[in-house]
């Protein structure tokens, strides 16, 4: 029997996506494939562009097996009979072009049998996370029995002209960075309905032009992409329907017609506005449907929330005085039946407001939905204590967690969708506490892995069409692949990565000023935190010399680095490493500790000071281990220092750890309940005035309620052993759960008196560890084990 390789493939209802394993036939993963990438004759390639592709087969009976993989440059939606089975490609970049392995047995019958793809291309309208070559689309058959759907000229194709783009000005109207891509305009009147179905008469439709065969990594010439099976599942699809309607103009409108079955009907020459509200901020493809209508216009904007005259959110529950600004898409209804509208991209918002102007013919709104997407992660983890506003904190975290997850992790889901090291260290962490779904991470490091430029660094974020360089990111970058050897025991793949590790080092190891033994001036965007004291983001010295807040990032990633080579056998660069940060570490406390602050300066000028630094220098233990409570007690209190905006909180907590002090952590949690307290549904990327309200990397309180609270992280490489150090502050009770390779770390803990503890602890298969509390240590087994303290 042949060998296969599993990857993931949909079986899709109009609703839900659901993954299995499937395998790929291994010849398909050597040279080229059989089947061609094919276009639309006479379309310009790489502009902006709609298609339709259709080839309908015949089969003696139904399979019990048809396997096919697919993909498209920019994008495609794949129909079988008018069914839709998956969309894709996982983004990536030209040499890493991914593919989608789909068994359509289930769709298929005996006979007749129409396969369709929407195809699109956004040309230079296209996401910023968009990498594209040119308009194309590919199906290859898995082997002999399904070789006749492979694409070639014997597939048609139509460019649709009812899509034209809209809201191609999102940056400039909302004063902000805006790089998702356009919206959708679509002319009901143009449009080819039911091209995806078995009986449309394609007659008129062209031949496919052929661009050549598609060819797999390490192999080829003159490659226009380079192929890779998928290695993360398909994206969820669920209902969800909208709550309430919130406010109308010249019309009445009820919650009823957002159930289904109960249309709205807008009159003849009427404009009206309807804004629903999600009650809460969501990921979703909005779904219309309307009758009737001939000439009418809907346009469907998007918010997270709505401003006030002076542009400012406020509580976002509140909406009297203002008004809704976003991104758009627009219909233009023909006076058809049951016309079905749904954007080719999915759209984030808590709040959609309709705007409809009708000419002679009413309009019925016969439904509106939005179909929730986004990574498909399984929460296999739980919080809980006696303060019941931590759930809240926990489940508002997790939400913002899922909404920046997808083909990669987004920064935000409403403003960029790229995914940089910064936001994704913090993300991978949250993905294994709570799910155990260590996949989005190793596609993540694959990702950065990928982006390297020529002097070593990792590109900031990647995918990108555009090159940014974030100097400080590449060390997170490193510090994720720590990270994943501390929780997941995988040699083979982390090998992988040592390399360019030493590539990222070593850059810094080069831009050391050896007269301050500091780091020394350094290009590219040195950013490290919003802070308002940090110009866009960057500290005193990253760019002319001397930063001690990035000298010390450094530090800290390579102590990180020398563990991990070390753990590999590479013990001459882990003693470099080691004796590097140790050299870096005492000439950056001796430069830049005030001592008559008692806090860390950003430079050696001691002009300015800041948490950032102070935090790095405990991390690092540049600050002696004697001193460190005390400044960090400065760190906490002292309202001089520029202040760690929610994002750089992350590295505080860290460093209230490794101080001893983590049992500050619970008085720490001000902001998010804040947050919550004005409206907020998901967590901000920053203090209001903020830009984003959904943020992933302010989620940390869904890592560090286990990670610290509940005091569970890895003892050794591989979550080989675990170590169980709870910090429970002024809880009196407090009961966690999290999925490790072998199984549920489960954790109870209620206190005794104002000193004790009584634990009660359940370790997974063969797994042990330690438990500390305060200066006590008791060995842990596996199995179920009561520590009373």
């Amino acid at each position: 029997m042949k060998k296969r390789i599993a990857l993931f493939f949909c079986l899709a209802t109009q609703f839900v996506m659901a993954q299995e394993p499937v395998a790929i036939n291994p010849s398909l993963l050597k040279n080229s494939w059989p089947a061609s990438w094919i276009s639309c004759p006479d379309a310009p390639q790489r502009e902006y562009g709609v298609y339709h592709f259709r080839k309908t087969i015949s089969l003696t009976q139904k399979p019990s097996r048809f396997v096919v993989h697919v993909s498209a440059d920019n994008r495609y939606r794949l129909f079988v009979n008018g069914k839709a089975v998956c969309n894709g490609p996982a983004r990536g970049d030209l040499y890493n072009w991914y593919f989608e392995t789909v068994d359509i047995a289930p769709y298929l019958q005996a006979g007749n049998n129409t396969l369709a793809a929407l195809v699109w291309n956004m040309g230079e309208l296209a996401p910023v996370a968009q990498i594209t070559n040119q308009t194309a689309f590919v199906l290859q058959g898995d082997g002999d029995a399904e070789k006749i759907v492979n694409t070639g000229d014997s597939w048609k194709v139509l460019r649709d002209t009812a899509y034209t783009p809209c809201s191609t000005d999102n940056g400039s109207r909302l004063r902000t960075y805006m790089v998702i891509g356009p919206g959708d305009r679509v002319n009901a009147a143009a449009y080819p309905w039911g091209w995806e179905q078995p009986g449309y008469n394609d007659a008129h439709w062209q031949a496919s032009k052929r661009l050549g065969n598609p060819v797999t990594a390490g192999y080829g010439t003159d490659n226009l992409w380079t192929l890779q099976p998928r290695n993360i599942p398909l994206m969820f699809e669920k209902q969800q329907r909208i709550t309430s309607v919130r406010d109308t103009k010249n019309i009445i409108a009820t919650d009823d017609f957002l159930k289904g079955g109960k249309p709205l009907v807008i009159p003849a020459h009427q404009t009206v506005s309807v804004l629903l509200d999600q009650g809460f901020n969501t990921v979703a493809y909005p779904e219309l449907l309307v009758s009737k209508g001939k000439g009418a216009s809907v346009t469907l904007t998007y918010a997270e929330a709505l401003f006030d005259k002076n542009g400012l959110k406020g509580n976002r529950n509140e909406i009297k005085d203002k008004t809704i600004k976003g991104n758009y898409d627009i219909f233009l209804p023909d006076g058809g039946s049951q016309r079905h509208f749904r954007p080719l991209w999915f759209r984030t918002y808590r709040f959609l407001q309709l705007d409809i102007t009708t000419q002679e013919e009413p309009l019925q709104i016969e439904d509106i939905y939005g179909s929730a997407t986004g990574y498909p992660f399984t929460v296999k983890a739980s919080f809980s204590s006696n303060d019941a506003s931590l759930q809240q904190i926990w489940d508002i975290g997790w939400r913002t967690a899922q909404l920046c997850a997808g083909e990669t992790y987004f920064d935000c889901p409403y403003y960029e969708q790229l995914q940089y090291e910064g936001d994704t260290r913090i993300q991978s962490l949250i993905s294994l506490y709570v799910t155990g779904d260590d996949r989005l991470m190793r596609k993540a490091l694959l990702d950065f892995y990928h982006s390297r430029v020529p002097e070593g660094l990792t590109q900031g974020r990647y995918p990108s069409s555009r090159l940014q360089v974030i100097p400080p990111f590449s060390l997170y970058w490193v510090s994720m692949i720590y990270d994943y050897w501390m929780h997941r025991k995988d040699p083979a793949f982390i090998r992988n990565f040592l390399v360019p590790i030493t590539g990222v080092l070593d850059w810094y190891e080069q831009k050391i000023d050896r007269q301050q033994q500091m780091l020394g001036p350094m290009k590219w965007w040195g950013f490290v935190d919003w802070n308002h004291a940090f110009p866009n983001g960057v500290p005193d010295g990253a760019t002319d010399g001397n930063s001690s807040v990035i000298t010390l990032q450094y530090v800290a990633t390579l102590q990180q680095a020398a563990a991990l080579f070390d753990g590999f056998g590479r013990k001459t660069e882990a003693a470099h490493y080691r004796q590097l940060a140790d050299q870096l570490n005492k000439s950056t406390y001796r430069l830049c500790f005030d001592k008559t602050k008692g806090v860390m300066a950003n430079t050696p000028a001691k002009k300015t000071f800041s948490q950032h630094a102070g935090i790095m220098a405990v991390l690092t233990g540049a600050i002696p281990e004697a001193d460190q409570q005390a400044v960090l007690q400065k760190i906490l209190y002292d309202t001089s220092l520029s202040q760690a905006t929610f994002y750089y909180r992350f590295y505080l907590n860290r460093a209230l750890k490794k101080a001893g002090m983590a049992d500050r952590y619970y008085s720490q949690l001000t902001p998010w309940r804040g947050m919550i307290a004005n409206g907020l549904t998901t967590f901000a990327e920053n203090p209001d005035p903020t830009r984003s309200d959904c943020h992933a990397w302010s989620s940390s309180p869904n890592y560090d309620f286990l990670a610290t609270i509940c005091g569970i992280v890895p003892a050794s490489p591989g979550f080989a052993s675990v170590r169980i150090e709870p910090a429970m502050g002024e809880l009196t009770s407090v009961q966690g759960e999290m999925p490790h390779p072998q199984g549920t770390i489960k954790v109870s803990l209620q206190r005794r008196g104002m000193q004790g503890v009584e634990a009660r602890i359940s370790l997974p298969g063969k797994l042990t560890g330690e438990f500390v509390w305060k200066d006590k240590r008791l060995a842990l087994h596996a199995g179920e084990q009561t520590i009373r303290l």
